[in-house]
């Protein structure tokens, strides 16, 4: 059972705009959120975000925002936002446009002049692109320089273009060995391409940060296979987190309802279509089997409609009764739950948020030990939340 917060009442503290009807940093809310463990405050960051989908934190500390009809907006520590020049052109229609993003891991190390022209200083982020027969997921990267990007690069596009425009899947995670794990979803239409190694929809990949294969990734040895591919069985995974000790966590959207959270290793499959505890949405009827031999149960099945998007592990020490936590945003559900694990098992689950801020598109842990939130609306924005002082 999801244990239930309460939180006081909303003030909101008017403060600048942009001409671009953007707010600046002094637009905040001033609210208190309690939980078994903190008192919480929020704080909105930034607004006028057009369907933001995914946020990266800097070395210096401005953010980077993907806008899913195609924009990537830099913002700076004084709130002010600007949109870069460069992005390539984005087919976003449905569910597609400019989706997540990921710094390299070794970003400002390696002589940064502090406007990413270090030799790792790229920038990754998946989008999607119009080609014969529809749109896939494609992943680039690009360097920032000043206010626009620089070097842009396309380094992988998925093997299939294809209709309709949903399920592109797209998070990103990097794991501890320099690899880049990418989702992508069965694009919508037809779910049985999540059981064929032959495609890359309804799956993880893994890639190196130039876009190769890895030597070692799970199905090279596979004539039939795609060597990308690390996992299958994967409906359409929207939350990605890799944690300190190396494992990989995904929350991954079931049809109707069978959200799932799933441990990602190597080779599993999880089953998607064949295996779900979700329903059609046409005849309401269940799809698939409970479970079946050969193929990964959930670690934990969402109740209801909870449409998840955005995961994050607790670090740090801002929330040091949380280590080791996940943090799982919700869409239609507009919902924050903290998830405590043992081993591979679910024993304590609490609802942080339901509805004060929206649909929640991404969750980030900031380099500050806050927990930063994307709402994925019209008029979308940025959030940060941290207990009172």
């Amino acid at each position: 059972m999801i244990t239930p917060r309460h939180a006081v009442s909303t003030a909101l503290l008017m403060g600048a705009t942009l001409a671009t009807g953007h707010a600046v940093a002094a637009d905040t809310l001033e609210n208190t959120i309690v939980t078994e463990d903190y008192d919480l405050q929020l704080e909105r960051i930034a607004t006028g975000l057009e369907n933001p989908w995914a946020v990266a934190e800097l070395p210096d500390g401005r953010y980077l925002v993907t806008e899913r009809p195609g924009n990537m907006v830099l913002i700076d520590a004084d709130g002010e936002m600007v949109r870069l020049e460069g992005v390539p052109e984005i087919a976003s229609h449905g569910q597609g446009g400019l989706l997540d993003i990921v710094l390299h891991p070794d970003y400002g190390s390696s002589g940064s002049d502090g406007e990413g022209m270090g030799d790792n200083d790229w920038l990754y982020f998946t989008w999607s692109q119009a080609g014969d027969g529809g749109t896939a997921t494609t992943l680039s990267r690009a360097r920032l320089e000043g206010e626009r990007l620089v070097d842009v690069e396309q380094i992988f596009v998925q093997d299939r273009f294809s209709q309709p425009g949903r399920h592109y899947g797209s998070r990103l995670a990097w794991l501890d060995d320099g690899t880049l794990l990418m989702s992508i979803g069965d694009r919508g239409v037809t779910p049985e391409r999540a059981q064929d190694s032959g495609d890359h929809a309804g799956s993880f990949l893994r890639l190196t940060d130039t876009g190769g294969v890895p030597d070692d990734n799970p199905f090279v040895d596979d004539a039939d296979a795609l060597d990308e591919l690390y996992t299958l069985g994967n409906r359409n995974p929207q939350g990605l987190t890799v944690t300190r000790d190396g494992e990989v966590w995904s929350t991954e959207h079931g049809p109707r309802t069978g959200d799932e959270l799933n441990r990602i290793e190597p080779g599993v499959n999880y089953g998607w279509p064949e295996v779900s505890l979700g329903r059609d949405y046409g005849t309401n009827q269940p799809i698939g089997v409970d479970s079946a031999p050969g193929m990964r149960d959930p670690v934990h099945v969402f109740e209801g409609r909870f449409a998840p998007s955005g995961l994050a592990e607790v670090t740090g020490e801002t929330f040091p009764d949380w280590q080791g936590d996940l943090l799982a945003g919700g869409l239609a559900s507009e919902k924050l739950i903290r998830l405590a694990l043992e081993g591979t098992e679910v024993v304590e689950r609490e609802l942080i948020l339901e509805g004060e801020v929206g649909r929640i598109r991404d969750v980030r842990l900031g380099s500050d030990g806050a927990i930063y939130l994307l709402t994925d609306e019209a008029d979308g924005a940025l959030y940060r939340i941290a207990p009172t002082e």
